[in-house]
């Protein structure tokens, strides 16, 4: 090692001591301050500690001579020190477990408790703080709360004192009225009677059943007293019993009052008054309860015309009526009573008379008198319904007689007798009887099969046609069960069928049914309950026709239909091939146009141009026709989707697609309605017929107008136009496919038959109304 490298290293020796004695120096510097600092915090905590000793030296009288609840406590909310009868609220000790107050408080109330200290440390006292504390059982307890800081000799805060106050009960109690008027309250506002408070005919208070009553709110009512809105001809009865309650002769009263309501009319009700006094006895306020009675009044006045109604139909009454109570005294009678047995007085006059006698007096009027009051006594006697009993007059008139006893609770009130002239009835039974002979052999040879059953389906009768497209004989059917002996292959809605007979139900049905000889034929049966005199059904009755050959003639239907929508779809998957093959050359023929024009354009002169042109005008117009045809053939019902369609949408939608030149304006008139239809045939039918609109204007200002009407069944919509307008013998040919009037150029003949094809799904019309040189509106229905 040279002389050179010894001194560098001396050198590099010398700078490490010098920057190790100042680190020496500056670690003995902190280490001096961390010390002063130390004995300053021990000086400072010996001051605070004395001062302390002081204070509680101080507030040591004050503890023993403190009823309630006392605690100090530190800026941190840590218990200081505590009385007994603090001990005895919180249950906890601060000498034996250290105690913070923090930790007391419900959770519900620790924000609260927060923002409250932070008061008491700001303004230095905390009055009437309330809150919910848990003591250390675990019991819930409501305090109320004043404190003030403890300050030290230079104002700084050193600690809080406070007496706590425990109000559980007090809160149970007012949290328990609370609830009651809340309670009371809610009974009060939905009670369907209306509930008013009034201080000397003034409003205090009304609930709103009285106020939807009478049409006023409750504000309104406040200005008004009762006898403002009461009927002036019910003020002397209700002011009579509130004299008697003033001066403590009745409580409570209940009148029938009318009150006058803010639209004018009359309100009806049963209003129930009570008193409520203070300690003198004199009234502080009055409570009444209101009820409609509007249509139990209503509902008297129509009984009583119904009363009035009765008597006058029994009076008018074509049945001779009597009625008799328990001692046989008339109760009530009829004019026809009276001509009936030729009585020469009135209804009127009769009532009371005595019927004891009545039968020997009015038998001379009968064919075989002894039998008719015989016939009375028994009747009497038994006091059991009789019903059609049949009486033979002298002059040859036929009465009809029931007898009806009248009970109420079991014991026997008296009795209804009426009688029905049933001489021209009897006369038409019995001509009825000579007609059903009459027709019966009509019946028995019609081509028509007719069969009837009683209620246990056993066959009672047949006629001829029956038995031949059965191949039954009479003698083989009469006495069988016809579901038994009749092969029908729907055996379960014969049965179906037979129950709504019973019920007295008609209707029509098809049946297969195997005849005799194996042959499965169609039956159409017509089918009807069958009654007895007294109307009861006893069977039915079943006419049959043999549909045999029309339904071979339906089956044969079914098979051709089946097989012509096997052709549609042929002819329709066939369109679109067609259509594909089509376009093809007509586009090579389009793209051969093009290359001509650009290629040549220079060689051809204006003739040579245009027709290349019209070449392609042409091109577009076949591409049109045949886009046309397949739009047109799609067009069916079974393709239809329905969902709801926005047609306002819809005109937006065309506006933005559809060439419209800056002169012409599309403007919808009326809102037009969301339907359930399908959405591209909506569209097809209104891009259509909105672009024949526009194409066809030939004013400087064009104006598209689009509107509806509601009709009961349909919506009637309108496309209206100012343009050339359409001839009136073009108006039927316009909807035919392939058929248009104006430039061929622009027309395909295609459009508005697409648009008649729409609206007829839709079962609907479309029609126009056109006028040469002034415009065109269309007209089209679709069925709601």
């Amino acid at each position: 090692m040279d002389g050179k490298e010894v001194t560098l290293l001396k050198k590099a020796l010398e700078r490490q001591k010098k920057a190790r004695r100042q680190a020496e120096m500056i670690l003995e510097e902190k280490s001096q301050e961390l010390y002063d600092t130390s004995r300053q915090l021990k000086d400072t905590n010996a001051r605070l500690e004395n001062l302390l000793s002081e204070k509680t030296s101080e507030l040591e009288g004050v503890f023993i001579n403190i009823v309630d609840p006392y605690l100090v406590m530190d800026i941190n909310g840590q218990v200081i020190r505590m009385n007994a009868a603090a001990k005895q609220l919180l249950g906890y000790d601060h000498t034996k477990e250290p105690i913070n107050l923090s930790q007391l408080v419900h959770p519900e109330y620790l924000e609260y408790t927060k923002e409250s200290f932070k008061k008491l440390y700001e303004v230095g006292t905390l009055k009437n703080y309330r809150a919910k504390i848990v003591v250390k059982d675990k019991s819930i307890r409501f305090v109320q709360v004043n404190s003030s800081l403890i300050y030290d000799k230079d104002r700084n805060p050193i600690a809080a004192q406070g007496i706590i106050r425990d109000i559980t009960k007090e809160s149970e109690v007012e949290a328990l009225l609370s609830e009651q008027k809340k309670q009371l309250d809610i009974i009060v506002e939905n009670s369907p009677l209306g509930i008013v408070l009034t201080v000397n005919s003034k409003f205090i208070r009304a609930n709103k059943a009285f106020a939807n009553l009478l049409g006023y709110s409750e504000s309104e009512l406040k200005e008004l007293t009762v006898n403002a809105i009461s009927d002036p001809e019910d003020e002397e009865v209700s002011q009579e019993l509130h004299e008697q309650m003033i001066q403590g002769k009745l409580e409570n009263y209940s009148v029938i009052k009318r009150f006058i309501k803010k639209s004018g009319d009359t309100l009806t009700t049963k209003t129930s008054v009570s008193a409520v006094r203070d300690p003198e006895g004199k009234i502080a306020y009055e409570v009444a309860i209101v009820e409609d009675i509007t249509k139990e009044k209503e509902a008297e006045e129509q009984i009583k015309a119904s009363e009035n109604r009765l008597a006058t139909l029994i009076s008018n009454l074509q049945t001779g009526v009597l009625l008799e109570n328990e001692d046989r005294k008339i109760s009530l009678t009829n004019q026809m009573f009276c001509d009936l047995f030729e009585i020469p007085v009135s209804p009127e006059q009769l009532k009371g008379a005595d019927c004891s006698n009545a039968a020997e007096e009015s038998k001379h009027h009968f064919k075989d008198p002894k039998a008719f009051v015989k016939r009375i006594d028994e009747i009497l006697k038994s006091r059991k319904l009789v019903l059609s009993d049949e009486l033979e007059m002298k002059d040859g008139r036929i009465l009809e007689r029931d007898y009806i006893p009248i009970y109420n609770n079991g014991v026997y009130k008296g009795h209804l007798w009426t009688y029905n002239d049933v001489t021209i009835r009897k006369n038409y039974k019995t001509n009825l009887e000579n007609q059903k002979e009459k027709y019966w052999s009509i019946i028995a040879n019609m081509n028509l099969g007719l069969i009837e059953v009683d209620n246990k389906d056993v066959i009672q009768l047949v006629n001829q046609s029956f038995c031949k497209m059965s191949g039954y004989s009479e003698k083989e059917l009469l006495g069988q069960k016809a579901s038994e002996i009749l092969k029908v292959h729907e055996k379960n809605l014969i049965e179906e069928k037979g129950k709504e007979r019973l019920k007295g139900k008609s209707d029509s049905y098809e049946v297969k049914v195997v005849t005799k000889s194996g042959q499965t034929n169609h039956w159409l049966l017509s089918g009807a309950p069958r009654y007895d005199e007294t109307g009861k059904v006893v069977g039915s009755i079943g006419i049959h026709l043999d549909i045999t050959a029309q339904k071979n003639l339906e089956l044969q239907k079914e098979e051709l239909l089946a097989e012509l929508e096997e052709s549609n779809k042929g002819l329709q998957e066939y369109a679109h091939i067609v259509s594909h093959d089509l376009k093809s050359p007509l586009r090579s023929i389009s793209a051969l146009a093009t290359w001509l024009h650009d290629d040549y354009k220079d060689l051809l002169d204006d003739s040579g141009i245009y027709n290349l042109q019209m070449m392609q005008e042409k091109v577009e117009g076949m591409e049109k026709l045949i886009d046309g045809i397949l739009k047109y053939s799609s067009i069916k019902s079974e393709t239809l989707e329905k969902k709801p369609v926005d047609l306002n949408q819809v005109v937006s939608d065309i506006r933005e697609i559809i060439f419209i030149p800056d002169h012409v304006s599309v403007i919808i008139m009326d809102p037009l309605p969301t339907l359930q239809a399908d959405a591209t045939k909506m569209h097809q039918l209104f891009q259509n017929l909105i672009s024949n609109a526009v194409i066809n204007i030939d004013k400087s200002e064009g104006i598209v107008s689009i509107g509806v009407t509601e009709k009961k069944d349909n919506w009637e919509f309108y496309v209206r136009d100012n343009g050339v307008g359409i001839p009136k013998e073009y108006h039927d040919k316009i909807f035919k496919i392939f058929q248009s009037i104006g430039s061929g150029e622009r027309s395909t003949g295609i459009g508005l038959s697409i648009v008649k094809k729409i609206v007829d799904l839709y079962q609907g019309e479309i029609w126009l109304d056109s006028k040469v040189g002034e415009g065109t509106t269309f007209y089209f229905t679709l069925k709601k």
